[in-house]
This record gives C-alpha cells, sequence and structure tokens, in this order.
C-alpha cells in the first residue's frame, strides 16, 4: 500500500473512536492537512472550533500566522509539511487535553509517525512537547533545541502560533523574534536533508 493508503485506514479507524468522552461531542474528527511526506512533520496540540468544523488543523488566525511563519522561509503546507495534532478530538472550550484523552488518542499519532517517519518533527506548544518528550519543563525553556525523536528523527519544539498572536512584539528576544529564529533553524536542516 502506498503511503496515502496507510494513513486513510488509520484515518478511518480514527472516525469510527470512541475511546474517550471526545468522541461523542466532536463536529468532525481532525485528522491532518498538509501534505504526506518524509521530511517534515508538524504536531499540534488538539483541535480549536475552526478546525472541529473543517475537519482540518490549524485553520483559524493560528493557522493563517503558522503558514505565514512558514512561507517566510519558503515552506508551504500545500507542498512540505504535514500537520497533526496529538489529540484528533477537539476538547470542549479549547482546554487542554486529559490526560486520559491523550492516551486514548496516542496510538493515532503513533501510526502517523510510524508511516511516515518523518526526519523533522516540530512539537508545536506545551501539549505537543510534554506528549513526545515526556518532561515537566515548559515550552519557553526548551524551544528551539534539537532532542532525538521516533525512527531516526530531530524534534524541535516551538511556540503555539496562538501564543504568538497574543504576544504582540517582535524586539529582539520576544517570543515572534524567537519563533524567527526557530523557524530559520528548521529550514537551515530542512534544506540539508
Amino acid at each position: 500500500m502506498s503511503i496515502e493508503e496507510d494513513l486513510k485506514e488509520v484515518k478511518d479507524l480514527c472516525e469510527l473512536c470512541q475511546n474517550c468522552a471526545l468522541g461523542a461531542t466532536r463536529t468532525n474528527i481532525v485528522f491532518s492537512g498538509g501534505v504526506p511526506n518524509h521530511k517534515l512533520m508538524l504536531i499540534g496540540e488538539a483541535p480549536g472550533y475552526n478546525e472541529d468544523m473543517q475537519g482540518e488543523p490549524f485553520v483559524g488566525k493560528a493557522g493563517q500566522l503558522l503558514d505565514k511563519i512558514f512561507e517566510s522561509v519558503g515552506l508551504s503546507r500545500k507542498r512540505d509539511i504535514y500537520i497533526c495534532n496529538t489529540l484528533k478530538c477537539r476538547p470542549p472550550n479549547n482546554r487542554d487535553p486529559l490526560p486520559e484523552e491523550k492516551e486514548a488518542c496516542r496510538a493515532f499519532l503513533d501510526a502517523q509517525l510510524e508511516i511516515l517517519k518523518p526526519r523533522i518533527i516540530l512539537l508545536c506548544g506545551k501539549v505537543a512537547l510534554t506528549s513526545m518528550l515526556n518532561t515537566n519543563q515548559g515550552i519557553t525553556k526548551l524551544r528551539g533545541q534539537w532532542f532525538e525523536g521516533p525512527y531516526d528523527s530531530v524534534m524541535m519544539p516551538i511556540f503555539h502560533p496562538s501564543y504568538l498572536l497574543r504576544n504582540e512584539s517582535h524586539e529582539k528576544g520576544s517570543p515572534k523574534w524567537l519563533m524567527w529564529q526557530d523557524i530559520k533553524e528548521v529550514k537551515r536542516v530542512y534544506d540539508s536533508l
């Protein structure tokens, strides 16, 4: 089977999932966006309202900013990036996922990782960071650093674009300035593959 067929098989199982209470409250599962590839995967936190309505990750204001960030270094979700979340269903009121929800959804994320075996994994936000690195350290301390990931990948925690929307400054040392440094480093490694 092709990568696309393998992913569709997992997505079909995900659409039937009732492993946690979120299965009963979702409008759509939010399985993935972008393009399946072996180079670059972004793992976000959980779907928000817009994502739940459309069934695609990062489609609201945070997603628009994420697209601009990638475009600033010549990357595009339509061409270069596979995007998924730790959770495939929206938690009520956009609250952080509960441990049992992350556990119920983990098999789907693991399947996506196993099928794609991406070389670079971006951990977008606190929930993705703690899910993949099993750490209590915060995103502010770990962002911009490379860590060993599954299937011989490297992982970098990055700020969630919703956090950047709440922090307007572009001054040196600000979250937006730090994200610019991080995305340039991601592009450097991406280009070396």
